[in-house]
């Protein structure tokens, strides 16, 4: 029962801080550029045209260069997915979900080595992975090759 009311203390915590980060002005750049981006008519329109540019991609590669189609498919979602990058909002939107991500990593590896530096942290940021001197955690199979 302890561990319990233990276990929601902790959970309480987690959404607490959670509030934080979505009331900080990070988490309010990263909102407002969401609905920016998804009210934008013409940011919309680079999504779905770049979206069903993948769809024929995904296909495509199945034959590989071999598809009479492979080079042009492949020219095009170059393209489409450089256009849909450099529109404003769009690279708005992806600089602010970015350093929202970033503090989320930086929380995530703080909150993990104020346990145990063992712990292993889900990061997509390889500056965060190379922190500890395990990259990844012992009994991992992690760049120190430590197997306990």
């Amino acid at each position: 029962m302890l561990a319990t009311i233990e276990r929601a203390d902790i959970l309480q915590s987690a959404d607490e801080l959670a509030q934080m980060v979505i009331q900080s002005e990070l988490g309010e750049n990263y909102f407002q550029s969401l609905y920016n981006m998804r009210n934008d008519s013409e940011a919309q329109r680079k999504i779905r045209e770049f979206s069903s540019l993948k769809d024929l991609y995904e296909e495509v590669q199945r034959f590989g260069k071999y598809h009479p189609e492979y080079k042009r498919v492949n020219l095009e979602i170059r393209h489409s997915k450089r256009d849909m990058d450099l529109h404003p909002t769009i690279a708005e939107f992806k600089r602010a979900e970015t350093e929202l991500q970033g503090i989320l990593d930086e929380m995530s590896l703080k909150i993990g080595q104020a346990v145990s530096f063992n712990i292993k942290v889900p990061s997509g940021n390889p500056f965060f992975e190379s922190q500890s001197s395990c990259g990844g955690g012992c009994g991992s199979g992690g760049s120190c090759s430590c197997s306990a």
